[in-house]
């Protein structure tokens, strides 16, 4: 149970408070329970109660670390059931698929789309983060090491999914370094499994025929000492899978239940059994619904065009819009020459503009400045959004790096054609339509009149 702030009030130490920062104990004792502070910035706290207190107050879902480097990514710590009750922390990541049948054409095939999807969204690097390598019984262990090595190279953090136990020591040898997860645990094996892992320092995957003898199995492995886990909760069934992924978040929030209270893994290839259009739609339930990782077959863009768009709006703190960056985004091969419309940096308002502008086939320029992440009638209600900010905008960000001086804006703020005429002397200020789809027909009706 979470302990309240009269409980670590009682813990806390009654002198020198002054001298840390806080008004009273008391009030720094409120500030731990919701959260808003750390236990440690008390520097009075015995190592005792600090040690009772982090425990007593961390989040009900451990933060489990794996990879390193850029490749080094945060799992859990998740403290709500659902992303309107305040945000969620740690963003699902996806694993791209080897196994050991596959021929070495397929799988150097496999090894190379993995780069292949790789872009930007937002101020955000959308790419396949993990590789997820499969081994499968009664197969060649000597495969297993070579796709290893190859699932290595490409240097993202690695799934070594082997409940094999000599063969997942062999392969940890060749990866270790890079603290990939050994997803290997199961009631069988649990405690050879647990030895090796701990030996390599590594995340253990713990998985069970049922929802039932996982949980026995990952109390087993916490009662030797191993709290570095990650719970593989895919059954033979969507139905039976998607319950064990909730019961186990429900239990770990709700319950505070620490035996549950870890990430999860979701391996929506086994479960899709090669149905494309089938994985696409379990990697976006469990995205939600609540894989910490998600295997799928190949990121393609038809699978990660949606899915990472889905990811970017679930784990955005819904009271922090989402924002572009501040600049000129030629559109169509727009250039100096182009003409130039301006819009609100709030993400929702550009993608809608931008879309409309493709769709034109038209060159232009669009300019987004700083407007607080509003749409266009609330920031220009607040401000955010006027003929000043605008009109310094492109005159210190746009006004040297373009010949054209036709400027458009949104009709809904038609009000500042004047204004902003006056204060960019030699532009031409044009009110768009008031909606982003009527943009195709305006524009080309521009260029067919010859305006632009």
């Amino acid at each position: 149970m979470a302990l309240t702030g009269i409980q670590i009030f009682k813990m806390t130490p009654k002198k020198n408070c002054k001298e840390c920062g806080c008004p009273t104990c008391m009030a720094f004792s409120m500030k731990v329970a919701q959260g808003a502070m750390d236990i440690s910035a008390c520097p009075y706290m015995s190592e005792d109660a600090l040690s009772q207190l982090s425990e007593a107050t961390a989040p009900p879902m451990k933060t489990i670390k794996v990879g390193t480097g850029d490749s080094e990514y945060s799992l859990g710590g998740e403290t709500v059931l659902y992303r309107h009750e305040k945000t969620f922390v740690s963003k699902t990541r996806y694993a791209a698929s080897l196994d050991t049948q596959m021929d070495d054409v397929t799988a150097d095939e496999r090894i190379k789309s993995i780069a292949k999807v790789d872009y930007v969204r937002i101020g955000e690097r959308m790419h396949t983060e993990m590789v997820n390598v499969n081994y499968l019984d009664g197969d060649a262990s000597e495969k297993y090491m070579e796709l290893v090595k190859k699932a290595a190279e490409t240097g993202r953090c690695l799934i070594l999914s082997c409940k094999d136990v000599k063969t997942a020591e062999a392969a940890l040898e060749i990866c270790k370094e890079a603290k990939p997860i050994l997803n290997g645990a199961d009631v069988s094996n649990y405690k050879e499994m647990n030895d090796v892992a701990q030996a390599a320092g590594v995340v253990l995957g713990v998985s069970g025929s049922n929802i039932s003898e996982l949980y026995d199995t990952t109390a087993a492995l916490e009662k030797l000492g191993n709290k570095n886990l990650v719970l593989d909760v895919t059954a033979d069934t969507v139905k039976e899978t998607f319950s064990n992924a909730v019961q186990v978040r429900r239990s770990a929030i709700k319950d505070t239940n620490r035996t549950f209270g870890y990430p999860s893994i979701v391996n929506a290839a086994k479960l899709a059994r090669g149905d494309k259009a089938f994985e696409q739609t379990l990697a976006s339930v469990f995205t939600m619904k609540y894989g910490s990782i998600v295997i799928v077959d190949e990121m393609d863009y038809a699978l990660a065009l949606p899915l990472y768009g889905l990811r970017q709006n679930l784990f955005t703190d819904p009271q922090k819009p989402m924002k572009v960056d501040p600049g000129i985004y030629q559109i169509n091969g727009g250039d100096e020459n182009s003409i130039c419309l301006t819009t609100v940096d709030f993400a929702l308002t550009y993608f809608l503009v931008s879309g409309e502008l493709e769709r034109s086939g038209v060159p232009v320029n669009l300019v987004i400045s700083d407007a607080g992440g509003l749409s266009v009638l609330t920031s220009w209600a607040a401000g955010k959004f006027s003929a000043t900010s605008i009109s310094k905008y492109i005159l210190e960000n746009v006004e040297d790096k373009v010949k054209s001086r036709k400027l458009v804006i949104p009709g809904k703020v038609a009000v500042l054609k004047g204004d902003l005429e006056s204060k960019l002397p030699g532009w031409e200020v044009i009110v768009a339509p008031l909606e982003a789809v009527q943009l195709v027909k305006f524009l080309k009706d521009m260029q067919a009149n010859s305006q632009l």
